[in-house]
């Protein structure tokens, strides 16, 4: 992806006009000039980023079926028996110029396993990282993106392809499917007219395991109702819990923890790994508030850490071992 690094300098000046133009729908759609200072400060106040707790160095786990690796924010490195997959690849100290990491990236883009495919769910910053995509276009094989996504990759080195919701894309046996979710895809402010509609999330399915990725999306139940229907057999379902405040403002783009579990209750999986929290400064949540809300969430339902695995930066979490099969719908339900 070498021919993406001339263009940096533009991508930055615009990831600059894309922060002061969001902070202006913020302070507008709010209506309270409060919320701008605050989220200013909070820009000016971020701190050092510190290293995760967990360090993964070699991500394979030998004998395993399936397991998920929570590197941080959507970036999650799946490994279904012989493939991996890498959603939303982030290893950037920074997204969009001014945010900065709160937490180091669980594991190291030089201890990454030869990738399959890379899944992209939409265009902001913070999901389509193109300093990252540089650093490991060399274990990447294959890089999906949702319909409109193509113009902003070009030079790719990688073969790419782009999906519209419900077409899927068949990788020796891997099977990735796009699917309807609630965001918006835009990259930069000027761009919103014509890429509105560039995200999307997914369902990944290989040898009999399946994995959804919801990416970056509001609360929608048909949205989740519909790909549960279509995939009632999903293993796995990796939701952002985050960001939540102001809830008025991001309520149309985002889920908070109580909207992530009925999303789970309407995809019908297996489990779910909660993912887009305390990893990057982008809202005025505090840091810990999502997950402790989806704990307290969690018991109001009655679902344990065996239903719903909150994992730190780094770590991982067998789903299916090597000696099990996944578990027929009617078991999940």
């Amino acid at each position: 992806m070498g021919g993406l690094r001339p263009r940096r300098r533009r991508w930055a000046l615009g990831a600059a006009l894309c922060v002061a133009a969001c902070a202006a729908v913020l302070n507008v759609s709010c209506g309270r000039a409060p919320l701008f200072v605050r989220f200013l400060w909070g820009t000016l106040n971020q701190p050092e980023t510190r290293p995760p707790r967990h360090r993964v160095v070699e991500p394979r786990v030998e004998g395993a079926r399936l397991v998920a690796t929570w590197v941080g924010h959507a970036t999650v490195l799946l490994q279904l028996d012989d493939r991996f997959v890498l959603t939303d690849p982030v290893f950037t100290s920074t997204v969009g110029v001014v945010s900065r990491r709160y937490v180091a990236p669980g594991i190291a883009p030089e201890d990454l396993p030869q990738v399959d495919a890379v899944v992209v769910s939409h265009m902001h910053f913070d999901h389509l990282s193109l300093g990252s995509l540089d650093r490991i276009e060399d274990r990447v094989a294959h890089i999906v993106l949702p319909e409109g996504g193509l113009a902003y990759v070009p030079g790719s080195s990688v073969p790419t392809d782009e999906l519209a919701p419900w077409e899927s894309l068949e990788l020796d046996g891997l099977r990735i499917t796009a699917t309807p979710v609630e965001h918006n895809g835009w990259r930069y402010a000027g761009d919103r007219a014509w890429r509105a509609t560039a995200f999307t999330g997914y369902v990944i399915e290989y040898n009999g395991l399946s994995v959804y990725f919801g990416g970056d999306t509001a609360a929608s139940g048909w949205m989740f109702s519909a790909t549960g229907r279509r995939f009632p057999d999903l293993d796995l379902a990796l939701l952002p819990i985050a960001p939540i405040h102001p809830r008025e403002f991001m309520c149309r783009t985002h889920m908070d923890p109580k909207e992530a579990l009925d999303a789970f209750a309407g995809l019908g999986a297996r489990a779910m790994i909660p993912i887009h929290f305390d990893t990057f400064f982008n809202s005025l949540d505090e840091v810990g508030e999502a997950p402790r809300l989806l704990r307290a969430e969690m018991n109001e339902r009655g679902l344990g850490p065996d239903r719903v695995i909150v994992l730190e930066h780094g770590q991982q979490h067998v789903l299916v071992p090597g000696d099990a099969r996944p578990l027929a719908a009617p078991e999940r339900r």
